[in-house]
């Protein structure tokens, strides 16, 4: 799909930003968009951006997607094909302390978003959801069909409205739309404020790191470019009906619209004390850890299912955890001169 037309909105984003490289790589032209707020660095968030910002099939837009008038003016002018929206305030233990933040960026913005898209006649519109969503289920592994119905954060809680809202959407405006849940995202130019760039941070300083749930977690962690491969491979496929969608038996991941949700993660997880011991080898420093219990709202473990996916798509690459903490440490000491 060659010189197609796509907003991504989260551009400045960990996920973003690398995308819209690969999606400029591939000779798409893109419109990105990110209000650069301070969540965390946007120091970091720019440096991104610097990355592809000059490339001359691509344009960027600061604006926050909460914000109706600007981004329609500037979508509407821009005339997408396509909308990837990866656009929308993360975190979990953030959303125990502003809640507020969620409701504006992840509700009313990605309301917005489908407003847009009925508005443009979308062909595609793709948008991240999360493991999250899967709360309080124990069935593991995780298969889309799984039930949602538990959400244990606000965070998870906005990701599984996204999904409702975007089928609502797709049934009354057969707008083709897929969700996307991933899975613990980690590589070169991640969040600051996620676990593996957190942990690397305190033990090459030499301070002490805090491990939840006494390190018994256990997380599908997913390297950067396996995600957007993943992403890539939807792009070219948009959702139609499922023509055996049964609804005295409905399947929770497709319908009679066409809307379409599929895990995107390794489909390995890892124990996170093991996941540290890979990093202090990497570093070559021994951490200092505080084992500390649960926290309110976290998830014990995390595992996608990739079968479907893997069936419609073929088989999702896996970079194996040590590859994929080499790069990220290797990027971390170039970026911040350590």
């Amino acid at each position: 799909m060659p010189n197609k037309k796509i907003i991504v909105t989260g551009s400045a984003g960990f996920i973003g930003s690398a995308l819209t490289i690969k999606l400029l790589d591939s000779r798409y032209t893109v419109l990105g968009i990110d209000d650069h707020n301070d969540y965390y660095d946007p120091n970091l968030k720019s440096a991104r951006v610097s990355r592809h910002k000059n490339h001359p099939s691509y344009e960027h837009s600061r604006i926050d997607i909460s914000e109706k008038d600007p981004l329609f003016e500037v979508a509407l002018d821009f005339e997408p094909n396509i909308i990837i929206n990866l656009a929308a305030q993360p975190g979990v233990r953030y959303s125990l302390e502003n809640p507020d933040a969620y409701i504006k960026s992840n509700l009313l913005g990605f309301f917005n978003i489908l407003e847009l898209s009925k508005k443009l006649e979308l062909e595609h519109l793709i948008y991240a959801s999360s493991s999250s969503v899967y709360g309080a289920t124990t069935n593991i592994p995780f298969k889309p069909t799984s039930s949602i119905d538990h959400p244990m954060n606000l965070y998870a809680a906005t990701k599984k409205s996204n999904e409702s809202l975007s089928h609502a959407y797709s049934h009354l405006y057969n707008i083709p739309t897929t969700g996307l849940r991933f899975f613990t995202v980690y590589g070169p130019w991640g969040r600051p404020d996620m676990a593996p760039m957190l942990f690397i941070n305190k033990i090459i300083k030499g301070e002490k790191i805090m491990v939840n749930n006494f390190g018994k977690h256990k997380r599908d962690f997913t390297y950067i470019d396996d995600i957007i491969n993943g992403i890539v491979s939807v792009i070219k496929k948009k959702p139609e009906p499922n023509p055996s969608w049964d609804s005295e038996r409905p399947q929770s991941n497709s319908s009679s619209a066409p809307w379409k949700i599929y895990n995107i993660g390794r489909g390995h997880p890892i124990e996170l004390l093991d996941f540290i011991g890979i990093v202090e080898k990497e570093l070559g420093i021994k951490a200092k850890k505080e084992l500390v219990p649960l926290q309110i709202g976290d998830m014990i473990e995390t595992y996608a299912d990739m079968s479907e996916y893997n069936q419609i798509f073929g088989s999702l690459k896996e970079t194996n955890i040590e590859e994929g903490i080499k790069e990220l440490v290797k990027w971390y000491r170039e970026f911040y001169s350590l």
